[in-house]
C-alpha cells in the first residue's frame, strides 16, 4: 500500500515552506514517525515525520524547492505488517475540487500547530464547532492561547465534527490530538445529530460567525439574548466573558454563568466574580515583575514643546496622505527622534548577555500597544533606516494586526528599544517598565497645553512630558539625561534631522 507525504498546515497566513533538507533517501527503510524531511517557512521550521513503517519513495520535492500547503513532498510503501495501519492513519486532506469518492468516510486528526519557537502548550480558548456540526475545509474550528499570541486552528477537510478530544480551557502540547473529522461532502451532510447543542440562526452575529459554544450555553443560562451581549471576539463573536460583562451590567447574579469558585462566603461573595487570567495576561505579569527583579531600573523625565511637530504636521498631512496612502501620525516623529538620539548614546540601545554588553548596530523599534488580550509591543525592525512613510505604514498595518489578535511570535520579537505612548489614554506622565532584554524605554504622555515663559514673556505652548526608563547596570544617568535631551531637541526643531545635528 502506497501512503503520501504532503506539506502540513504551516500556519496562520502562512501558505508556502521551502524544503531546507531531507534526512532519507529513496530506497531507504523508514519507521512511523520518524522524521523525513525539514521545511523552513519565514516564521518557524517544521520537521515532516513519516506516517507509517515502509520503504521511502521517490523524493517530489528536494532540497531548496518552494512548496504549497498540501503539496506532494513523497511516498512511503508500507510494509505488509503496516498496511492496515497505515489505511486507518490519518492523512493529509487533499486541496482539489473533486475528491474522490473512495475519500468518503475517511476520518481525519485535527491536531494543534506548531506554535512557534520556544513555545511547547496552549490553551483551548474557544470552539466555533460543536460536534456533529459540517465544516468546510480550511474553516476555523477553534482559537488556541499562547503566552504570547492567538492562533486559530482551521479544519483540514471538510466533514462532519465527529468528536472533540480538548474542550474549552484544556492546555494542550504541540502535535497533540484537538478533533476528528469525518471526511465527506458538507452539502450532504447532517445539519443535526442526536444530542448536538449546535445554535439556532439567532446565534451568529452580522458576518455569520458563530458565537463560542460556552458563550452560548452562558447566555442559554443567563436567560439573555444575543442582542443583549456586545461580542468583543473576532468577526463580532461572543465570547463567554462578554456574556458575564452582560450579566453584570443588568444587575443579574453572575453564579449561573461562572463555574468558578466564590472568592469568600461573606455577604459580598454574590457580588464577586473570579475569572482566571488568560496566558497573555500571566506572561505579562512574570515579564514585567521579572524586569523589575532583575534591571536597576530608574526613570528620568523631562518635557517638549510640540509645537514645531504638530505645525509641520498639519501643513503636510494632506499631502503626505494622497501620496503615500497613509496618515501622518506622531509616532514617526518621535521613532525618528529615538533613532537620531540611540546613534548619540548606544548604551541604551544594548543588552546585557552575562557579563558582556551587546551593542545593537541597528534598531528594531518596539512599539507598545494595548489589546483587548493584553499588551503587545510589535516590533519594527530597522526602523533607523526607514522613512517617515515606511514607518507610518509598518505602525498602521502592526497595530491592525495586533487589534485583530493575529500578530506572530516574529512580530514581537527581537526589538531592541521601545516607546509607549500612554497619551492615547489620557496619561500626563508615567514611569513605565522596561521590555527584556532592552536596556531602555520611552514613554509618550499627552499633549496639554501649559504656560511657559519663553525670552521673558508668558506663552500658552502645547506641552508633553517625556520619561525615559532605562537599565542602570549599563545606562549613566549621564548617558540617559544625553538621550532625552536629543529626543527633545530633534522634537521641538526637526530640521535637526535634515542636518543630521
Amino acid at each position: 500500500m502506497t501512503i503520501e507525504v504532503r506539506v502540513p498546515t504551516l500556519g496562520e497566513s502562512v501558505t508556502e515552506a521551502t524544503v531546507a533538507n531531507w534526512y532519507k533517501k529513496p530506497g531507504d527503510a523508514v519507521a512511523a514517525d520518524e522524521m523525513l524531511c525539514e521545511l523552513e517557512t519565514d516564521k518557524v521550521t517544521i520537521e515532516v515525520p513519516a506516517p507509517t513503517a515502509g520503504t521511502l519513495g521517490d523524493i517530489i520535492a528536494s532540497a531548496g524547492e518552494t512548496v504549497g500547503v498540501d503539496a506532494l513532498l513523497t511516498t512511503i510503501a508500507a510494509s505488509a505488517g503496516d498496511a492496515e495501519a497505515a489505511a486507518s492513519a490519518p492523512a493529509p486532506a487533499k486541496t482539489s475540487a473533486d475528491e474522490p469518492s473512495s475519500e468518503e468516510g475517511r476520518k481525519i486528526d485535527v491536531m494543534v500547530p506548531t506554535l512557534g519557537e520556544s513555545v511547547t502548550e496552549a490553551t483551548v480558548s474557544t470552539w466555533s464547532k460543536a460536534v456533529g456540526e459540517p465544516v468546510s475545509q480550511d474553516e476555523v474550528l477553534c482559537e488556541l492561547e499562547t503566552d504570547k499570541v492567538s492562533i486559530e486552528v482551521a479544519a483540514p477537510s471538510s466533514g462532519i465534527l465527529e468528536s472533540i478530544h480538548a474542550a474549552e480551557g484544556t492546555t494542550v502540547e504541540v502535535s497533540a490530538r484537538l478533533a476528528v473529522i469525518q471526511v465527506g461532502d458538507v452539502k450532504e451532510a447532517p445539519k443535526t445529530v442526536a444530542g448536538d447543542d449546535s445554535p439556532s440562526k439567532a446565534s451568529n452575529n452580522a458576518n455569520g460567525k458563530r458565537d463560542a459554544p460556552s458563550a452560548r450555553k452562558a447566555m442559554q443560562e443567563a436567560g439573555l439574548s444575543r442582542e443583549q451581549v456586545q461580542g468583543s471576539g473576532r468577526d463580532g463573536r461572543i465570547m463567554k466573558s462578554d456574556v458575564l460583562a452582560a450579566v453584570a451590567d443588568t444587575g443579574q447574579s453572575s453564579a449561573a454563568v461562572s463555574s468558578q469558585p466564590q472568592a469568600s462566603l461573606s455577604q459580598d461573595s454574590g457580588r464577586e466574580e473570579r475569572v482566571a487570567m488568560t496566558r497573555i495576561r500571566q506572561t505579562i505579569a512574570k515579564r514585567l515583575k521579572d524586569a523589575q527583579n532583575t534591571a536597576a531600573i530608574l526613570t528620568t523625565f523631562n518635557e517638549v514643546d510640540m509645537g514645531e511637530v504638530m505645525a509641520l504636521r498639519n501643513q503636510y498631512k494632506d499631502e503626505f496622505e494622497k501620496k503615500h496612502g497613509v496618515r501622518l501620525g506622531f509616532m514617526s516623529f518621535f521613532t525618528k527622534a529615538c533613532c537620531h538620539a540611540l546613534r548619540e548614546v548606544p548604551e541604551v540601545n544594548a543588552e546585557i548577555a552575562g557579563t558582556d554588553i551587546v551593542y545593537k548596530n541597528y534598531v528594531h523599534m518596539g512599539i507598545a500597544a494595548g489589546t483587548p488580550q493584553g499588551l503587545v509591543v510589535p516590533v519594527i525592525r530597522d526602523a533607523d533606516s526607514l522613512s517617515f512613510s515606511e514607518i507610518e505604514k509598518q505602525v498602521a498595518a502592526k497595530g491592525k494586526l495586533a487589534r485583530d489578535g493575529k500578530l506572530s511570535m516574529a512580530d514581537m520579537q527581537g526589538g531592541t528599544f521601545t516607546i509607549s505612548n500612554g497619551g492615547v489614554y489620557g496619561s500626563l506622565m508615567s514611569a513605565p517598565i522596561l521590555n527584556p532584554p532592552q536596556s531602555g524605554i520611552l514613554g509618550m504622555h499627552k499633549i496639554q497645553e501649559r504656560p511657559m515663559v519663553i525670552a521673558g514673556e508668558i506663552k500658552i505652548r502645547p506641552m508633553m512630558y517625556l520619561a525615559l526608563s532605562y537599565d542602570h547596570r549599563i545606562v549613566d544617568g549621564k548617558g540617559a539625561v544625553t538621550f532625552l535631551v536629543r529626543v527633545k531637541e530633534v522634537l521641538e526643531d526637526p530640521r535637526r534631522l535634515l542636518m543630521d545635528l
